[in-house]
């Protein structure tokens, strides 16, 4: 028997792969194009930046431990009860938290398989067993999902839209598998890029967490709105879940800075608005003229999109991934998803989009040895 000389992490912990976020550099390029993180190219609202700058003579205080005022803002704007909203810090923050107070030893998690990597790590943080369950075309499979429930399934994660592939499940299958769950189970809908969405058949998931006692529904600031930085995100939940929560988070888990940015994001429409329209401009445009070169590309609802290479020397991911970080344009690998053999692009600024259209051409004529 060995006698432990130091502080040992459960098992459990030590069974994480840490998350690895998109890079940010490409060492010797003259500029860099960020596409790995799915960050908005329209940046902030100029409303956000200001009311971020509106706090710098108080970082004194600390922040109002119920964002209050966030709260209030985001039931005036989907016409919710702000008492069943919980603000985090990031969405990532909720997804972490409800894990924690619903998942145990012994207990099961479910996800899709190219879901997002923190369900895995959620599950596994909590002590609970992370199931897969597959896709069909890269999208969730209801079927599949319900065909590994059991009595053991406290929690199931549904990213829809998915991030890294971009495809979505019609809220009627949404339904469908709420319904087929046991009341015991939690289902979360991760609608991170739900605003990007213009599908008629989606639905984020309000409308079922108003009905329901097992739905939550988490969202984001830092995709459309632009608030990366901040960290700014919130759940809508049964009254039983925010308690829950409540009871686990941080006391301030959301800073003041990101509680004024996120309330003037909100009022910003105009701003919304506009970064919709670029991501519905140029998602087609870039994914027609890639698939035009041979590529695979699967459809996305995101503002993003993912792009699949041969398993071929000299054609696969890993160097079109070398020849696009050569030029500045840094997208990111997506082997960690099990998805080796493709790359994610974040939908850019219009010189980006052109660059990333231009590059993998240059690519596909080198491979082919023109």
């Amino acid at each position: 028997m060995t006698t432990a000389t130091r502080p040992t992490p459960r098992d459990c912990v030590l069974a994480i792969e840490a998350y690895v976020p998109g890079k940010s550099a490409a060492p010797g390029a003259r500029k860099v194009y960020k596409l790995s993180s799915n960050e908005t190219p329209l940046g902030p609202s100029p409303k956000a930046i200001a009311a971020f700058g509106s706090i710098a003579n108080h970082l004194e205080l600390y922040p109002d431990g119920a964002a209050t005022k966030l709260r209030e803002a985001i039931g005036h704007r989907y016409g919710l009860d702000p008492a069943r909203i919980v603000c985090g810090n990031g969405s990532d923050d909720l997804l972490h938290l409800l894990a924690a107070a619903y998942v145990g030893p012994g207990d099961e998690g479910v996800f899709t398989t190219h879901g997002f990597l923190v369900y895995r790590i959620a599950i596994l943080a909590s002590g609970g067993t992370p199931i897969e369950a597959p896709e069909t075309d890269y999208t969730a499979n209801v079927d599949a999902i319900l065909a590994r429930v059991t009595s053991r399934t406290k929690i199931v994660y549904l990213a829809n839209p998915n991030n890294p592939t971009g495809t979505y499940v019609p809220f009627s299958e949404v339904k469908r598998l709420h319904a087929a769950l046991p009341p015991t189970t939690l289902l979360v809908l991760d609608a991170a890029y739900g605003e990007y969405v213009r599908r008629n058949d989606y639905s984020a998931g309000i409308e079922l967490v108003s009905t329901s006692d097992n739905v939550v529904m988490t969202r984001t600031f830092s995709k459309i709105y632009g608030l990366a930085a901040l960290r700014v995100g919130w759940a809508y939940a049964p009254d039983h879940v925010c308690d829950a929560l409540h009871r686990i988070r941080g006391p301030f888990n959301l800073n003041s800075a990101a509680i004024e940015a996120g309330v003037a994001a909100l009022e910003d429409t105009a701003h919304l608005e506009a970064a919709a329209a670029h991501n519905e401009k140029w998602v087609p445009w870039v994914s027609e003229r890639i698939a035009a070169l041979g590529y695979k590309v699967t459809p996305s609802v995101g503002n993003f999109i993912l792009i699949h290479f041969p398993r071929e020397p000299g054609r696969s991911a890993v160097d079109a991934d070398r020849f696009l970080s050569e030029r500045g344009l840094v997208v990111r690998n997506v082997g960690a998803y099990g998805l080796p053999d493709a790359l994610r692009m974040t939908i850019g600024t219009e010189e980006a989009n052109r660059l990333v259209v231009e590059a993998l051409a240059d690519f596909a004529k080198r491979a082919a040895g023109k």
